[in-house]
């Protein structure tokens, strides 16, 4: 059946001349092409599922044959929930991260919800030595590793001009964001490639891909992760380990100071949740890697993601954002004076 308005349509394009009917051509390909991208990224987000979980060896009917993933920055926020989901997937779970009080409630609390084997390691990733990479190392090294989760991260107090920031502040996100990442990454690489399939999933963030005026340190490796799971995920793709980065924008975290969660904001939970089922779909992640490298699969997320390429612009981005920041920081001076005066 042939829609009235394609007969009219024919006979108006054969009638323009040819250079009009080229320029035709183009202008609808304009329009269309953001709509055909809209479209992917609704179905990533809303209908396709990504790689199954069950890929990387889970076993919730036998734990001692389950294989383990490690989570670093796992006492609280995303870290924290994607412990606790992937041990509800039948994962065992190696916790890594500062306070052993926190690891030990965490463990607590997955071993009252699944059947999995916890394992705790406190390391201070901010001051974290040799010898403590070595011991967390000693911990996973007789393991049937399948999974990564580079969760740790530091961000800046509150936006602050790169000239006027806390040097300590600079370096402790470096070390956490960077350090930490390469230092895990390269002592469980050896044991991921073991297994037929494996999974690294690196926790990155708007900031990284949309630089971020004011919290500059914190864009700044954030974009390393990019360009280091970019370059890694073709080292590795060929001895059947994924490795992936989350594009995330706002969840409501300590991070984050959001309290308060929303269709825009989600919870942590939610956020695991989504990321989970949706592993190796790109979402809004189309012009760099569509091959899956890396996600935005939140549907807030990704939708915001595609408007800012379409229509905004990175460098239009940037400028926007220096103005929000600013507003961001004077916000939180006046908390902290607030909280001074004891008010």
């Amino acid at each position: 059946m042939t829609l009235p308005i394609i007969g009219p349509l024919q006979d108006f394009f054969a009638s323009l001349p040819f250079p009009a009917r080229l320029l035709a051509a183009v202008g609808l390909f304009t329009l269309l092409k953001p709509l055909y991208r809209l479209v992917r990224v609704l179905t990533d987000c809303y209908v396709l599922g990504g790689i199954p979980l069950a890929t990387f060896g889970p076993s919730k009917n036998d734990p001692s044959k389950a294989s383990w993933a490690v989570v670093t920055g796992a006492t609280d926020g995303i870290g924290k929930e994607f412990a606790l989901q992937l041990a509800k997937k039948g994962f065992n779970i190696v916790l890594a991260s500062r306070t052993q009080s926190k690891l030990d409630a965490v463990e607590s609390e997955i071993s009252s919800s699944s059947s999995a084997q916890v394992k705790t390691v406190a390391i201070n990733f901010l001051h974290a030595t040799d010898a403590d990479y070595k011991r967390l190392e000693a911990e996973i090294s007789q393991l049937k590793l399948a999974v990564l989760v580079n969760n740790v991260g530091l961000s800046h107090d509150k936006p602050v001009l790169f000239s006027e920031g806390d040097v300590q502040e600079m370096e402790a996100i470096a070390e956490i964001n960077v350090r930490a990442t390469l230092r895990v990454t390269r002592l469980a690489l050896p044991l991921l490639q073991q297994n037929k399939r494996s999974l690294i999933l690196h926790l990155g963030s708007f900031a990284g891909s949309i630089p971020t005026p004011m919290l500059s340190t914190y864009a700044g490796t954030k974009a390393f992760l990019i360009g280091f799971n970019r370059a890694l995920s073709y080292e590795v793709a060929s001895k059947g380990v994924t490795s992936l980065l989350l594009n995330t924008y706002f969840v409501s975290t300590a991070m984050s100071k959001i309290r308060r969660s929303s269709w825009s904001v989600p919870t942590p939970k939610q956020y695991v949740a989504q990321t989970l089922a949706k592993l190796g779909r790109p979402g809004s992640c189309y012009e760099e890697d569509r091959r899956g490298r890396e996600m935005t699969v939140w549907p807030q997320h990704a939708l915001t993601e595609w408007a800012v390429r379409e229509f905004v612009g990175l460098g239009r981005a940037s400028g926007m954002s220096l103005k929000s920041q600013k507003v961001i920081r004077a916000k939180a001076i006046k908390r902290e004076e607030r909280l001074a005066k004891g008010q």
